[in-house]
């Protein structure tokens, strides 16, 4: 088998004709429309529970339970997966998303027990997120703390 030597412009012309072409636009599109929906539905669920009766911070709490609750729930039936692909970060900004990060690992681990599957690798994603948030805000409450005690902030 001989091997043809290429120029770069060759080259450069030969992978942009068979390179997939770039679907930026309509995947923007896409996480904005299905994550926006996804947020108009949380609103929907708050001024549900608000108009009957229900304390607006309570209101805040369950609706937010209620996403991670449906986030874990379409992880764990094979839902999210299909809708992720279609609205790639529309899923994954909202709370959803944490709920995903924290499930699939769990579910995927699940044949080697509950301990060392779904309890050892339950975190592998969201733990970093959850010990970085952490310290950052101990970092930040610091800060403002000594801020506020020298009469700075």
């Amino acid at each position: 088998m001989e091997i043809k030597k290429m120029s770069n412009e060759q080259y450069k012309n030969y992978v942009s004709k068979i390179a997939p072409k770039s679907k930026f636009g309509k995947n923007i599109v896409c996480a904005f429309v299905i994550g926006g929906l996804i947020c108009v539905a949380g609103e929907a669920i708050f001024a549900i529970m608000v108009n009957n009766g229900v304390d607006e911070k309570l209101a805040r709490t369950i609706s937010t339970m209620v996403f991670i609750f449906l986030g874990a729930l379409f992880t764990a039936i094979g839902w999210f997966d299909k809708i992720a692909k279609r609205a790639g970060a529309g899923t994954l900004v909202p709370i959803t998303g944490f709920a995903n990060s924290i499930t699939a690992p769990a579910m995927e681990f699940k044949s080697e027990g509950f301990i060392f599957g779904v309890g050892a690798k339950m975190f592998n994603i969201a733990g970093p997120v959850i010990l970085y948030g952490t310290m950052t805000s101990i970092a930040i409450g610091l800060a403002y703390y000594i801020f506020k005690m020298y009469g700075v902030a």
